[in-house]
C-alpha cells in the first residue's frame, strides 16, 4: 500500500520574495529566513525540515512508548537543526532530538530503562529521520525521569 502526499506552491518573485504552500492541513507562507538573508516571512524549508523530523520522532516514540505498555506523564520535545554555511553552499548538518520523559510516580526501573532504550530506538524507526539518514546526522540527548 502507498500513501500520496500532495502539496501546491506559488512564488511571487525572485529569491527575495516570498510565497504560499498548501499541504493537507498544512497552509502557510514561507521565503528564505532572516538569518540566510532572506525576508523571514513565513516558514521556510530549513524550519520544515526540523519540524517533519520532530513531529516523527515525537509521534514515534509517543507510539513505541504505549504499544510497550508505559505510563507516560509528560512526554517534550526541544529539537535543534545544524545548518552549515561554507562558500556561500547551505547544508543541513543536524538534528538533535531533547525528548523529556516523565514516567508515573509508580514506574519501575526496569520502565526507566526501556524509556530510554525506546528514545533512542524512535529516531531510527521514524520514517522522516529514514529518508534523511546518510546525509544529516541524526542524534538523542534523553531525559528520562520518574513523577515525584
Amino acid at each position: 500500500m502507498e500513501h500520496t502526499f500532495l502539496l501546491k506552491a506559488t512564488w511571487n518573485g525572485g529569491r527575495n520574495s516570498d510565497g504560499r504552500i498548501e499541504a493537507g492541513n498544512l497552509r502557510t507562507q514561507i521565503s528564505i529566513p532572516a538569518e540566510m538573508g532572506g525576508p523571514g516571512v513565513g516558514t521556510n524549508p530549513d524550519e520544515m525540515l526540523l519540524g517533519a523530523a520532530s513531529t516523527c520522532y515525537l509521534i514515534t516514540l509517543a507510539a513505541m512508548m504505549e504499544r510497550s505498555g508505559l505510563s507516560v506523564q509528560s512526554l517534550t520535545l526541544d529539537s535543534e537543526g545544524i545548518v552549515d554555511v561554507t562558500n556561500n553552499i547551505f547544508t543541513y548538518r543536524r538534528i538533535i532530538h531533547r525528548p523529556r520523559v516523565i514516567l508515573a510516580h509508580e514506574a519501575s526501573e526496569d520502565d526507566l530503562k526501556k524509556a530510554v532504550l525506546l528514545a533512542e530506538k524512535a529516531e531510527s524507526s521514524c520514517m522522516i529521520s529514514r529518508a534523511v539518514a546518510g546525509n544529516v546526522e541524526l542524534s538523542t540527548e534523553h531525559v528520562i525521569e520518574r513523577a515525584i
